[in-house]
């Protein structure tokens, strides 16, 4: 199959191993020319993990149009609330009929949009022509060849089916599902979890209060799920409790790591110096509280994670105020 990675970053160099490794003739699309000249120079992404070769089948550009002009199988991998304007500029160029395969975990500021919706919006497609990747799929370690396995939905469980046959590998095995909203959010909202387990862990609490954030992160992820037409028990699955607790618990997760140093009591400015990064979890806690509210399911969890992030609460009094809630059955 013809593929091309939009986005050369940790989780789309990856993908554009896999797909390699899978037999796919695949392009990368780099924002910078230097990281494409890079990759096609070196068969390896020097700012992601650079010595390891992604395979004969990779090269890379930085003309999306080319990356675009035959691909079968187009994969979306940029920062979620980059997606809008990068997708408008990319339409005229996608070829009629290919896939679009959404690898993003967030919910749009502004809209409460989810990442496939997003897509058929900005790129004009029916919802049959998205499908999403989803499930505990840390790139470092899916790049080093340890066996995971991750969730491919699409509302057309024939495209999925294909989509599932193009990424499986020794090392990597798919499964198919058509629980779009559910694999969607599961992947959102358990970045905004990981972010309040990397405080509780930088803050020295112990394993009950972090398995108590799993279990009931899990909780409101699968009402606002519920609310929203989702099958409860995608939740249970990969793209679900399997990607929160992979995020949590990993200490190579870029929302844990955001989370420790918040709980080190930095401000959200100086955790994205320290870290050089922003986790998505960051932005989407905004957008996930608003679509909660909107639909009148109560989220404590995101609630006190976007006032840490985004009002300058002390994480302590955000805990005090999470144990301090009238007691009901579970």
């Amino acid at each position: 199959m013809k593929t091309a990675v939009l986005g050369a970053g940790s989780w789309g160099t990856a993908f554009a191993k896999i797909l390699s490794d899978a037999g796919n003739e695949t392009v990368v699309w780099a924002r910078r020319p230097e990281v494409a000249q890079a990759i096609n120079e070196t068969g390896t992404n020097p700012e992601y993990f650079g010595g390891t070769p992604l395979g004969p089948h990779v090269s890379a550009t930085s003309d999306a149009a080319f990356a675009l002009a035959t691909a079968d199988l187009v994969v979306l991998a940029v920062p979620s609330q980059t997606l809008r304007a990068n997708l408008a500029d990319w339409k005229p160029f996608l070829k009629p009929g290919s896939t679009l395969v959404s690898l993003m975990k967030g919910i749009e500021l502004g809209t409460t949009m989810r990442m496939s919706q997003v897509i058929c919006q900005t790129a004009d497609v029916p919802e049959d022509r998205v499908a999403v990747v989803s499930g505990p799929n840390l790139a470092f370690e899916i790049v080093a060849g340890h066996p995971a396995a991750t969730v491919v939905a699409c509302t057309d469980v024939a495209r999925a089916t294909r989509v599932q046959d193009a990424i499986t590998t020794p090392y990597f095995r798919p499964y198919t599902q058509d629980d779009v909203i559910g694999c969607e959010l599961g992947g959102a909202v358990k970045n905004v979890i990981a972010l309040a387990f990397g405080i509780a862990h930088s803050m020295g609490l112990g394993d009950n209060t972090k398995a108590t954030l799993i279990t009931r992160g899990l909780a409101e992820t699968a009402r606002l799920g519920m609310a929203l037409g989702a099958d409860p028990m995608t939740f249970a699955g990969l793209a679900g409790l399997g990607d929160l607790v992979g995020t949590c618990m990993s200490p190579g997760s870029r929302n844990r790591t955001f989370g420790e140093a918040l709980g080190r009591g930095q401000t959200l400015e100086e955790a994205q110096r320290t870290t050089r990064f922003t986790a998505e979890g960051v932005k989407s806690c905004l957008a996930i509280r608003d679509l909660a509210r909107a639909h009148g399911v109560d989220m404590p969890i995101t609630e006190q994670v976007e006032r840490v992030c985004h009002e300058g609460v002390d994480p302590r009094l955000a805990v005090k105020t999470l144990m301090s809630r009238a007691t009901k059955p579970e």
